[in-house]
């Protein structure tokens, strides 16, 4: 089973790339995002790799990070989502933007994506938005709330988030800025403050 691949870009396409490894040419299939960030033809290059074996092929699909890769796979668990399509939404949301749509349940986000209408939109957000913990992306880093960080006042978070998305904003740029603005308050936090500060957020 190949799980990394490092050699020379021998060439590129839409849809993937040729990664030449000793003389060998591996064909790997890569999100858009992936493709648009690989060097030059002939310069050196390191992909993580995964493989799909079936009956009537062999498949590689390249990444340019781990957790790419792991969102590559966890995507397909859902009902509806293939190989194909779990490279659309990657090639369109960075592995943050992803995790802060699905915990915003943020269908438009999703739905801008290849591949995806509003019923399998629902279905990534209702399968996926406990799983999101299980992913090495830095919850924090990307503004989501620890477990527990804003158990004291969940209300007050729905309140601050409704009103910053009917103020205009993105609902998942709205949810990151509410949770950022919720765990440096803690069990102060209330409607007013949260709105306040998650304005300060999203002027950043």
């Amino acid at each position: 089973m190949i799980a990394r691949l490092r050699g020379l870009l021998d060439s590129a396409s839409e849809t993937a790339c040729i990664v030449d490894v000793g003389g060998v040419g591996y064909q790997l299939f890569c999100s858009a995002r992936t493709l648009r960030a690989l060097p030059r033809v002939g310069e050196a290059v390191k992909l993580f790799v995964e493989t799909h074996v079936r009956e009537d092929h062999i498949h590689l699909y390249g990444f340019a990070s781990e957790s790419e890769r792991a969102w590559f796979n966890l995507l397909q668990t859902v009902q509806g989502v293939g190989a194909k399509v779990a490279l659309g939404i990657l090639g369109s949301l960075a592995t943050a933007e992803l995790t802060r749509a699905l915990a915003a349940g943020d269908k438009a986000m999703l739905t801008r994506c290849d591949g995806v209408g509003p019923k399998l939109a629902v279905r990534l957000i209702t399968e996926l938005k406990d799983k999101l913990g299980g992913l090495e992306l830095g919850a924090a880093s990307i503004g989501l709330p620890e477990a527990g960080a804003v158990a004291e006042a969940p209300g007050a978070v729905a309140d601050a988030l409704s009103a910053l998305v009917n103020l205009g904003y993105k609902r998942a740029d709205a949810f990151a800025a509410v949770t950022v603005a919720a765990r440096s308050m803690g069990d102060k936090a209330d409607v007013s403050a949260l709105i306040r500060l998650g304005l300060k957020e999203l002027a950043k």
